[in-house]
This record gives structure tokens, sequence and C-alpha cells, in this order.
């Protein structure tokens, strides 16, 4: 049995998916019962002990980063008889600046799980394409999507990919012990994202690149403002690049990794 944490999430939903399609046992651990297509656990994070049963007979587990109580969630797994984990982290965790509040969770998280005694893997994948899942209140409101960082490439992840790295971790062996950078195969501007965006919606879309000033007051009162901090330090003063494409997702699946035309076309219901 594996266990999938943040299962309706865009990287954990895929990941239960991609797990179903291999014919695999799953199980989704949610806070509340959401319907999922397979067996479901409740339980929190933030607290190992209310874990045991979700934990039952599980083998291995999707995990994503930041809980409160890293070690001894890991811990909890150990005892219940989990053997790997495959944790999702970020390029945050090696960026040049790992002061800010983003990559501080992730080393923190990576170094919970490098300790836990378990066999682990990291996949740190570049910005997830599902990100332009942010745009859709604009979208609905006209055609100009106003947004940050304008003159910041992206070698954006598709979360399927993520997925599918992920489930071959889980299953195969010779992952352990690895960190993976992924990416997508193509390094796009946010105006060329929401391009190929309006290609595949047939509308004139039109982007508007916002100043710093204006970005941080957009961000204000909706994003912690450590987080605001961390992501200025990132793409405005340049110590994270997720412009860099990797080999990994191929080498690892056997196939080329998705562009943003196939997520956007494989997307498109949720922007109509």
């Amino acid at each position: 049995m594996i266990l999938v944490t943040g299962a309706t999430g865009n990287a954990g939903g895929e990941v239960v998916q991609a797990l179903v399609r291999a014919g695999r046992p799953v199980r989704a651990l949610v806070r509340g019962p959401a319907g999922l297509p397979v067996e479901e656990a409740v339980g929190d994070l933030n607290e190992p002990d209310s874990l045991a049963p979700a934990l039952d007979g599980v083998r291995g587990v999707f995990l994503l980063p930041g809980y409160r109580d890293m070690p001894g969630l890991l811990a909890a797994m150990r005892r219940a008889g989990v053997e790997r984990v495959v944790l999702l982290s970020s390029p945050a965790a090696v960026a040049a600046d790992t002061r800010n509040a983003i990559s501080e969770f992730m080393i923190r998280s990576e170094t919970a799980v490098r300790e836990s005694g378990l066999a682990w893997t990291f996949l740190r994948p570049n910005a997830f394409m599902s990100n332009a899942l942010r745009w859709l209140p604009q979208l609905r409101e006209g055609d100009i999507v106003k947004d940050a960082f304008g003159d910041v490439p992206l070698a954006s992840t598709d979360p399927y990919d993520i997925a599918a790295v992920a489930v071959r971790a889980l299953l195969d062996r010779g992952h352990e012990g690895q960190a993976y950078p992924l990416s997508g195969p193509e390094r796009l501007l946010p105006a060329e994202r929401l391009a190929v965006l309006a290609e595949v919606l047939d509308r004139d879309l039109r982007f508007h690149a916002l100043t710093d000033e204006e970005a941080r007051a957009d961000m204000a009162g909706r994003i912690p403002e450590e987080y605001v901090h961390a992501f200025f330090s990132f793409y405005s003063d340049g110590t994270l690049d997720e412009s860099q494409i990797h080999p990994t997702v191929e080498k690892v699946t056997g196939r080329p990794p998705r562009t943003f035309k196939q997520w956007a076309e494989a997307h498109a219901g949720d922007f109509r």
C-alpha cells in the first residue's frame, strides 16, 4: 500500500491517478471525505499520533514538505513499517539564498527525511505549470492578465510529470538517495505562457507585467509576508534559477516531459 499526502492537490492528485493507472493499491490522506476513487484515510500530518490508521499496511509514502514536526512524522512512519518516502521538495532547498522562509522549510523537511532511516528520494521540480490556474479570476473578468515577475523565464513542470517520476521512485529500485531536479522542456516568460493558453482557448489574451511595487501590493494580505520576501529574493534578486531545463523526466520515465501547451490542452476545461 502507498499513502499519498496532499491527495487533492495538483501534484498529489496526479500521483493518486498515476498509481491507479499502474494498478497499485493507493490510500489518499485527506482531512475530511474528498470522494476520491481510491481508499481514503483521515489524518493530520501536523499531529503524527493521528496517523496510525492511515499508515496501517503502508510501505511507501508520497510526502509533502513543511509540517510542524517532520522528525516526529517520519518516526511515526518508520514505526508503522514504512520503507520508503518520496518527498516533494523544491529547488529552493539549494537556492543561492537559503535563509528565506521557503528555503528554510524545504531544507528542514529534506533534513528530517535524510535522518529518518527510511529509503528516500527528493523531487525538486521547477514552478508548476498549474500555477497558471491562479489567473482564473482575472480570465473570468476579461482578457487581460496582470502578474508579477514578467521578465523571469521559467522551465515550469507539469504535475503530471512530477507524478510519473514519483511513481517510479515509489515502485522501482534504484532511486534511493537521489535528489531529482525536474522541469518542462522549454523556457517561457509569463506572457509566452499566456499566449499559449490564448491559442488553446481561442481567446485574445494580453499580459500586463506588474511592477515590483504593484506586485508587493497585490500579494499583501493574501500571502504571508515572509513568503513575499522569499519570492522577491528568488525572482527579483535572482537567487533561484528555474529557467534550467533538466533531462530527469525522460531519464526516469522513458518519455519527454510535457510542454505547457500539452498542460493547457489537458486543463482547458478548467478555464471555461
